[in-house]
């Protein structure tokens, strides 16, 4: 391949295919034809195609525009409902019925009518450490989600209550953010609570829309607990909470009264390592009002269980050594559950069928693929896009006996066999226990020679239950941290992703050895699988790098200290370097805290092993970073000049975790450059010089 051809700018292996953007109805589905712009309904028994053009939608929109709320409704029409220009509402949310837009400001929580914009304000006691219905930071980072962009409130079904979190950060440290910009500069100032220290108190509240008046469900906010998304009833009646100890291994649901905030418990689980308090598809409530539908890795291995409303355990849906992933459709008219599962394969993912009671289960998806699928609304179809790393995507229209009843597109390109490419294959490496078959995927590079050597760039992250290895088929542009796999393939470098014990391909049992030791199992793999690569004959025994960010940065600084022996260089990109500088929900759940837990600590911080560097490290850190802070960098950089070991560093000025988008071709260029210099021992070609 050119330099054009590998780095995607002219079609080689693939071609574009349609987007296949999911279903108009139950007999319709959507395909976007890039060339023509145009989006058509297709149905499904005819293949009649028409342009689709979706109905109007009655919900209006809502948003901030010159720090005050707007509502644009579905005739176009527009109108200012806040008028508060010198203070910005925040996560303006319309009410299920529309009639209502909830918002925050100053961190107080306010509603204001659509059609007679009046505002009510519910809190009154809103400062720069308490905060209604707007998330501490950790809660926004680890427990929420940034897709919330700190809103902590709910609207209930009915739109006649509001439920909301309460934060009191006036016991967290604060952490400083140097602003480098202007004169003088200034400081950005975070309440960041590090493993071990107060976290923010936390209360749960409602009011009723156009009420003044709080109701405080019946929690001690002075208690070391967490707090999860809670969930509405269906009748707006009740509400669920989920609350978890500090020691995040008791997670517990009750049933809360919004009216009086009386709480029932009715479900506790415990397990001896953690539970993960997700945000996303821990609970699924049915639609009879009677049942919901827990996912739980308890047993070792994600798994659905059947509850009724009550909390009381009727039946497991799935069980086995496999993992469930997302529920894709609910038939309740015939009780079936469609989810998609890593249960043939943990590096591949397939669409199941099974009855609520847990009989009849059956596999829908087909082949050696990996599916992503898009079921139709009634469930009698779906679109599965598949493939694996030797088959370009496909895509596919499927019943939901499993049988396919059109292959909609083929991305493999017509010329594919014309060109000379490196070769990509899944396989397992032995751990060294022997107890688990580590999956690695390798590209080798193009007229690969055993007779020949050649250096290797693996790429990793190897945080807890966070694999990246997936049997899927991989672009010429597509390797993580780096990008032009083809391109590198060309060049005569071997690239590889792995996964360790603890990255979900073996279920929450093996995630669990992580517990109050991180960095120990995957560097035992890491250093596994690069033995096993330097054992080979076809492989520069001293040109082995290693490459991820944030725990892959991480994994990398440790792998070039710790694992020295084996790994030559290492691109770390916002790496931690030493766990009490990270945040407490994250680090806690599994390493406890450090007072508890001083020894794993010590023996997961890179700070402990600097003795040992050798190599070349190059270091990457956005000088913004508010979730690994730069002070993790400077102490490892601390650490290594103090010892006067040799290392590259780049700053990154205002960019957080990620680089800005004028900073990704400065970096991209840099670790060209790292790759030609350390790997190739060439200079680099004139061609980036045009990138």
């Amino acid at each position: 391949m050119t330099f054009d051809e590998a780095w995607g700018r002219k079609p080689t292996l693939t071609q574009p295919i349609s987007h296949y953007q999911g279903w108009a109805d139950e007999e319709h589905y959507l395909e976007y034809v890039r060339s023509e712009n145009r989006t058509y309904k297709v149905n499904v028994k005819t293949g009649h195609r028409e342009v689709y053009v979706p109905a109007e939608s009655k919900q209006t929109e809502v948003a901030v525009k010159d720090n005050d709320i707007v509502i644009r409704f579905a005739d176009g029409s527009v109108r200012q409902l806040t008028n508060s220009p010198d203070v910005e509402e925040k996560n303006p949310t319309l009410s299920p019925d529309g009639k209502y837009v909830a918002f925050t400001r100053n961190n107080n929580l306010f509603t204001v009518s659509v059609e007679n914009p009046t505002e009510v304000q519910y809190t009154f006691d809103g400062t720069d450490v308490i905060y209604n219905g707007w998330s501490s930071w950790v809660y926004y980072e680890e427990i929420l989600g940034r897709p919330t962009k700190y809103k902590a409130f709910w609207w209930s079904p009915d739109s006649k209550q509001l439920a909301f979190m309460r934060f009191d950060d006036t016991n967290v440290p604060m952490f400083p953010i140097y602003v480098s910009k202007g004169q003088n500069g200034y400081v950005e100032e975070t309440r960041y609570p590090k493993a071990g220290q107060p976290n923010p108190e936390v209360k749960v509240g409602f009011v009723k829309v156009g009420q003044q008046g709080v109701v405080w469900a019946d929690f001690n906010e002075k208690d070391d607990q967490y707090f999860g998304q809670p969930y509405w009833s269906y009748d707006s009646k009740s509400i669920m909470v989920q609350w978890m100890n500090r020691d995040q291994n008791n997670l517990k649901f009750y049933t809360v009264d919004p009216l009086t905030g009386s709480k029932k418990e009715i479900y506790d689980e415990k397990q001896p390592t953690w539970i993960n308090l997700d945000h996303d598809e821990r609970i699924t409530y049915l639609a009879d009002n009677k049942h919901y539908i827990l996912k739980s890795d308890k047993t070792g291995w994600a798994h659905y269980y059947l509850y009724t409303l009550d909390g009381k355990l009727l039946n497991p849906i799935t069980s086995g050594e496999w993992q469930v992933v997302s529920i894709q459709y609910i038939d309740e008219k015939n009780k079936v559950l469609y989810f998609t599962a890593r249960k043939e394969n943990s590096a591949r993912i397939d669409l199941y069928r099974v009855d609520y009671s847990g009989k009849n289960l059956k596999r829908l998806t087909f082949g050696d693929y990996s599916h992503q699928v898009s079921v139709a609304p009634g469930g009698k179809y779906f679109i599965t896009n598949y493939s694996n790393v030797s088959t370009p995507n496909k895509v596919a229209l499927v019943d939901n006996k499993g049988k396919i009843l059109k292959e909609l597109a083929d991305s493999k390109s017509p010329n594919f066999n014309a060109f000379k490419y490196g070769k990509t294959e899944y396989i397992t490496v032995k751990s060294d226990d022997g107890k688990f078959d580590l999956p690695v995927i390798i590209t080798y590079p193009v007229d690969f020679d055993e007779n020949k050597s050649y250096p290797v760039i693996m790429y990793i992250y190897g945080g807890p239950d966070a694999g990246t290895v997936m049997d899927t088929w991989k672009p010429t542009t597509a390797s993580p941290y780096g990008g032009m796999s083809q391109y590198w393939a060309n060049e005569g470098i071997i690239q590889v992703q792995c996964d360790h014990r603890a990255s979900g391909h073996f279920g929450k049992q093996g995630v669990a050895l992580m517990h109050r030791n991180l960095g120990h199992w995957e560097l035992i793999d890491y250093i596994t699988i690069a033995k096993w690569l330097k054992a080979k004959p076809w492989v520069k025994k001293d040109k082995l790098l290693i490459t991820g960010h944030s725990y892959g940065g991480y994994m990398t600084c440790l792998a070039l200290t710790k694992g020295s022996d084996y790994f030559d260089y290492g691109i770390a990109g916002a790496p931690v370097t030493s766990w009490e500088l990270y945040d407490t929900h994250y680090t806690e759940r599994w390493m406890d805290t450090p007072q508890d837990n001083p020894e794993g600590y010590k023996n997961g911080s890179i700070l402990t092993y600097v003795d040992k560097y050798k190599g070349g490290l190059r270091i990457l850190h956005g000088d913004m970073d508010d979730n690994v802070h730069m002070q993790n960098t400077i102490q490892l950089v601390d650490a290594l000049t103090n010892r006067d070991k040799p290392f590259e560093l780049m700053i990154y000025p205002g960019s957080r975790h990620g680089w800005t988008s004028n900073k990704l071709k400065y970096d991209f260029k840099e670790r060209v450059r790292f790759y030609y210099q350390n790997l190739l021992e060439k200079p680099v070609p004139q061609d980036f010089d045009r990138w």
